[in-house]
């Protein structure tokens, strides 16, 4: 891609790759193949081609990322080319000889101290991150497709070291959560500061992804998501400060610091809520008769006319037994806390309606909730709130949810591997067609989804004018996101949404950001490991007379 194109000549480049991706595919792979390999065969540093074809294509790339559909792009690049492990293969070679090549031809200014990764990196992530919506537990586990596991090993460990790097060694001055500036049709050198900052994104989106992979099955250890600094005093006193650089390093890439250290500045959180809301707390005083045979009835009518500031104050709580008779008791928190328990009890309860349980015992938010209840919405706005109180008091509340239902917590979408989870059959269903050998075509499948809750039946296309668009070889791909995405996102996306208004008023969504879904479930929950009963006996000491038998 060169300097003095004729902007028109760019437009018909763009023009000719919009509405052909074959074109996009076929340059792709053209400039890879006999010379780069998607196989480790050559420990030694690349060639100087070698070098020219991965600064050509990753410039040019860069481009297409911010001038041409994104999805589109994508697709063609992930499922199309061997971009991922050619890429990977130039990157790790790079990194065990120490010799980054210096693209200064394509990026400019290039300082001296700029990172020779910068360009290779910041083009790989955001390809591998979207294939990895779509690839599947056997690919990546059994197969392990694109990458070997012992692969990932090891670029968890450089993608790491070179985020660390963009974020606490050499900062750009653009704020690390901004995003980067699309440059329309900017086929000139690439801006440094633009490059960083589309480099830390995609770092930080992969490495979550990856993360989430390891906590549903691991491939390495947890601890080398970690980066030592991060676990330093300065920076944990610098992150709960807030306004700091290890505070804006903690928004956008958490997992660099143990869970241990986030829990700790999700406290010091907590206690600056409690403390600033200490004053209005003093002043007003809540407290409410909850009848037991009304229970989430009586607690809904009351509790969700509370403002939100008077959701963080004290509650105080009396209960009414069947004879109308108030319980003797003075709340000191012990009773609230048993209204808690049992209110989350009855609420999340799937007989009540509200919540369906996977075929993993996990709870999600019925689809078809609004059948039962008139006011299911509101409701489901009144539990979020119940969550966000059981845990912006420390209260541990025995509730397995789904882990692609916490995900709404943090506003994030889900995807083909998350699925198993829901649907398990649909999801062989997929992946059948997925790796289907003949022509799709023949199986005379359409872009439409068929509901059923409660035995009503009704057809919802995939998209627009999906009854008469037939799954292909070419399209099954999109097909695949888009059956995933309805049922995991769209067909529970009011509730989630009202669900997370409710659990907001409480917990900002910077708060649990910090933490990833099955982080969200330890401090719902608690620690689900049994107790040693042997550590236990071994570290108590016995006083009183009283000495432990054989």
């Amino acid at each position: 891609v060169k300097d003095e194109l004729d902007i028109d000549l760019q437009k018909q480049i763009m023009a000719a790759f919009d509405s052909n991706t074959k074109l996009l595919e076929h340059l792709v792979n053209a400039l890879f193949t006999g010379t780069l390999s998607t196989n480790y065969s050559d420990p030694s540093g690349p060639s100087d081609a070698e070098v020219e074809a991965v600064g050509s294509i990753c410039a040019f790339l860069h481009v297409m990322f911010s001038t041409l559909p994104l999805d589109v792009t994508m697709t063609a690049l992930a499922y199309r080319t061997d971009i991922v492990p050619a890429l990977w293969n130039f990157i790790k070679r790079c990194h065990e000889n120490q010799r980054w090549p210096y693209f200064s031809k394509y990026i400019s200014p290039l300082p001296v101290d700029a990172p020779g990764w910068l360009l290779p990196v910041s083009v790989f992530c955001p390809i591998y991150k979207y294939m990895l919506k779509i690839v599947d537990n056997e690919e990546f586990y059994e197969q392990e497709k694109p990458l070997s596991l012992k692969d990932l090993k090891a670029l968890v460990l450089i993608l790491k070291q070179a985020l660390w790097q963009l974020l606490w060694i050499i900062p750009s001055h653009t704020s690390p959560s901004q995003k980067a500036l699309p440059n329309p049709l900017g086929l000139k050198k690439m801006s440094i500061d633009s490059l960083k900052s589309q480099a830390r994104i995609g770092l930080s989106e992969l490495l979550t992804q990856l993360q989430d992979w390891n906590s549903r099955l691991p491939f390495t250890a947890e601890s080398d998501f970690y980066s030592q600094e991060a676990t330093s005093e300065n920076f944990v006193s610098q992150a709960i400060l807030g306004n700091t650089r290890a505070s804006e390093i903690i928004k956008l890439a958490p997992f660099l610091a143990p869970f241990t250290i986030r829990v700790k500045i999700f406290t010091s959180q907590l206690a600056n809520s409690k403390q600033s809301t200490a004053s209005h707390s003093a002043l007003t005083r809540h407290r409410f008769k909850i009848r037991r045979s009304r229970l989430l009835e009586d607690a809904f009518d009351q509790l969700s006319l509370l403002s939100e500031e008077d959701l963080k104050g004290p509650i105080r709580v009396s209960f009414v037994n069947e004879h109308g008779v108030e319980e003797a008791g003075i709340d000191g928190g012990g009773i609230f806390k048993d209204f808690m328990e049992n209110i989350t009890r009855a609420a999340f309860d799937v007989q009540y309606g509200l919540f369906k349980e996977t075929v993993d015992h996990v709870l999600y938010p019925n689809p078809g909730s609004g059948l039962v209840h008139e006011q299911h919405l509101q409701y489901f706005q009144f539990l979020g709130s119940l969550l966000g109180k059981a845990m912006y008091e420390g209260i541990l509340v025995d509730l397995p949810f789904a882990t692609f239902f916490l995900s709404k917590l943090k506003e994030k979408s889900n995807f083909l591997n998350d699925l198993p989870s829901l649907d398990p059959e649909l999801y062989r269903h997929l992946l059948f067609l997925k790796h289907y050998k003949g022509d799709l075509s023949d199986l005379e499948l359409y872009f439409v989804i068929v509901n059923n809750e409660y035995g009503e039946q009704n057809e919802e296309e995939l998209l627009p004018g999906g009854r008469e668009m037939r799954v292909t070889n070419q399209n099954v791909i999109t097909f695949i996101h888009l059956v995933a995405n309805h049922r995991l996102n769209y067909q529970i996306r009011g509730q989630g949404r009202h669900f997370l208004r409710g659990f907001q008023k409480l917990i900002p969504k910077e708060w649990i950001d910090m933490f990833n879904e099955h982080e969200i479930q330890l401090l719902i929950s608690g620690s689900l490991e049994s107790l040693d009963i042997d550590d236990l006996r071994l570290n108590t000491n016995y006083s009183g007379g009283y000495h432990p038998g054989p």
